[in-house]
């Protein structure tokens, strides 16, 4: 990815920085130093919001439930794989 390149957050990029900055202070630091936390943010962003649409829609039809229905349970199915990380272990 270019340095040129513009990475705008949604609500789930900027609900990443939150929680990986409360969480995960150890890696937001690394990523940091690397010049590499817009890019982590955007890529949880984007992944998360290309894999819920595709669960959505699996929800949707073997399921049967509403799109609200279905998006909120792909967002809870989810949410802790790209988003809200498990938090850093104080000791190490």
């Amino acid at each position: 990815m270019s340095a040129t390149t513009f990475l705008y957050l949604t609500q789930y990029g900027l609900m990443a920085e939150k929680h990986w900055r409360e969480f995960r202070p150890k890696m937001v630091a690394q990523l940091e130093t690397e010049g590499r936390l817009m890019e982590a943010l955007w890529e949880a962003q984007e992944t998360t919001l290309d894999e819920m649409e595709t669960l959505t829609r699996t929800l949707e039809r073997e399921q049967k439930l509403t799109p609200e229905q279905a998006q909120a349970r792909a967002w809870e199915l989810i949410r802790e794989k790209y988003i809200l990380l498990l938090p850093e272990n104080p000791n190490g």
